[in-house]
């Protein structure tokens, strides 16, 4: 199915599901037991029955999923789950949708895509949260404040964050010493950053790049083109307005100097270097060859660099921004939890909830790949913190700041996502005007957002 028709097909069973069951998701959000009370903490903690369960995960990730679910069981023996691995929790292939068209949707689902799952929530495939909150002892104030507006949308809450990432900048140290620079003076601004890449960068005798100082748009998780944008300072979506605001003056800026890097470093050997490098869990990642000296990535590459490159030296700061950006933030990345439309008992994908918030259930999760809690005081449970790591530390501070949030959330997230990653494409590999190529992206989508405005 291509990207148009599944966009089209997406409306339709939407428009369908909204008819048939009202914009509050028909039954399915009630929150009342058998007795006719309000549902509390003891209901659920009493609750029996089968949960039928979506997730995200492969690999070994799943394995540590299906470990949780085993030690949910274990808990709640009067509770069977029936877990399936479904890759994007089915939202990229149409499974979902239609899983939710023909009234088999799973209880819950937990998606490693969350750009994707805003998007499903803005026009209408889940159901809120809101009513089971008491009830597992949840506020929306919990949480740190760069995740409530992922949280919501139409002041509904559509999907609980499992745990996060914080992006930063990765530095190899020894190249730094090699380099001359000064060690305790990490660059904070763009201007300092071009400079030390610029003495970070190794040329042969013909002029060849064999080492970069840094590449802007390498590594960043998910590929995301609104990284940039965002630590410019821009927005791209009000949601007050339901309008995109991809001319922003700072969107523009930052793609526009995505491009000045690519032209000064050359776009076309750019191009065939990012293209041959290997991904960050492989020994042949360019900053675990000596062939990257700087780079943007998340929490994870410290497991990585672990199992890979145990021997480089290595060092991690916020990112640079430009003057009026969000200095010492971070664009979060979340594993997210939702209630399809549909859900037969969202009760139950409370409590699982609920449950996947106990320390020891994450223990391994934190350990293992760095990630933080989307709660501060569960961070105080972290081994790291525990251990005063200073990168963990870092990672507390950039995820604790009010300017740390999830980039460019939108009904047309995920169009917006693959759309804005080709546009980038274009201006620093074809020299193309960013300016030009937002406005008409922007005149492109926004009549999709005009039509879900309710």
């Amino acid at each position: 199915m291509t990207k148009k028709t599944a966009s089209i097909a997406f409306s339709i069973v939407l428009g369908v599901l909204i008819l048939s069951c009202g914009k509050s998701g028909g039954g399915s959000s009630a929150v009342t037991a058998s007795n006719g009370k309000t549902l509390t903490a003891e209901d659920l903690e009493k609750a029996v029955g089968s949960l039928s369960y979506w997730s995200a995960f492969t690999g070994d990730s799943l394995k540590w999923d299906q470990w949780r679910v085993d030690e949910f069981k274990k808990r709640y023996p009067d509770i069977t789950v029936d877990i399936q691995s479904v890759p994007q929790a089915g939202m990229t292939n149409g499974k979902l949708l239609a899983a939710i068209a023909g009234k088999n949707a799973p209880d819950v689902l937990v998606s490693d895509d969350y750009v994707s799952s805003f998007g499903f929530a803005g026009q209408g495939a889940f159901d809120p949260w809101d009513n089971y909150l008491d009830a597992i002892n949840l506020s929306l104030n919990d949480f740190l404040p760069g995740f409530r507006s992922l949280m919501q949308y139409n002041g509904k809450t559509y999907l609980l964050p499992q745990d996060s990432n914080v992006i930063m900048l990765y530095i190899n140290t020894d190249m730094v010493a090699e380099a001359g620079l000064d060690i305790n003076s990490y660059p904070t601004n763009l201007d300092e950053l071009m400079i030390w890449a610029e003495k970070l960068t190794v040329r042969d005798g013909a002029g060849k790049i064999t080492r970069y100082g840094f590449i802007p748009w390498q590594d960043q998780p998910g590929d995301a083109p609104t990284l940039w944008p965002f630590m410019f300072g821009a927005e791209l979506y009000d949601q007050s307005s339901n309008k995109l605001e991809l001319t922003d003056p700072k969107v523009v800026a930052a793609f526009q100097w995505m491009r000045e890097w690519a032209k000064t470093y050359d776009p076309v050997a750019i191009k065939g270097f990012t293209q041959s490098a290997g991904g960050f869990f492989s020994p042949d990642h360019p900053f675990f060859q000596n062939k990257l000296a700087m780079t943007v990535t998340g929490n994870w590459v410290s497991n990585a660099l672990r199992i890979y490159a145990p021997q480089i030296n290595y060092t991690v700061i916020p990112i640079p921004v430009p003057a009026g950006g969000r200095e010492t933030s971070t664009p979060l990345g979340s594993n997210v939890f939702a209630i399809p439309k549909g859900s037969k008992r969202p009760d139950l994908a409370a409590l699982f909830f609920k449950f996947t918030q106990r320390p020891e259930i994450n223990a391994d999760n934190f350990d293992t790949w760095r990630s933080i809690p989307c709660i501060d005081a569960i961070f105080d449970q972290v081994s790291w913190t525990q251990k005063n790591d200073p990168i963990y530390k870092l990672e507390r501070k950039i995820a604790n700041s009010p300017k740390s949030a999830h980039p460019a959330l939108s009904p047309v997230s995920a169009e917006l996502n693959q759309q804005l990653i080709a546009l980038r494409d274009n201006v620093i590999y074809n020299d193309a005007d960013p300016q030009t190529l937002l406005k008409e992206l922007q005149d492109k989508l926004q009549p999709e957002l005009d039509k879900l405005k309710r």
